[in-house]
């Protein structure tokens, strides 16, 4: 398997703790992508009993579909590493700062 190594904003911590990529805080998808329309969900959470087995990925943000984060730069964030948790109900990306 081909293996793609480039620079993207990690995901710092996650507190949504019912998501399966989600050990200890850490999120251990591959990648995840932010936004629907104007609001910073969490495209990629999957609430589940289970957990992923796959503790030495760190996640990263693949895309970004916000435009109007400070952070978008052509649909992919430029901040140094977000914080993902629960803003009400939803899950977002903590890190959403409005332009």
């Amino acid at each position: 398997m081909a293996k793609l190594c480039f620079d993207i904003p990690v995901v710092s911590q996650c507190a949504v703790s019912d998501c399966v990529y989600n050990i200890n805080k850490g999120c251990h998808a591959n990648a995840i992508t932010v936004g629907e329309g104007s609001a910073p969900d969490c495209d990629t959470y999957m609430g589940a009993s289970s957990h992923t087995r796959k503790t030495q990925v760190q996640a990263g943000v693949g895309a970004c579909k916000v435009t109007s984060c400070t952070f978008n730069d052509d649909f992919e964030c430029s901040a140094k590493g977000i914080e993902v948790g629960y803003q009400n109900t939803n899950v977002h990306c903590l890190t959403f700062h409005p332009r």
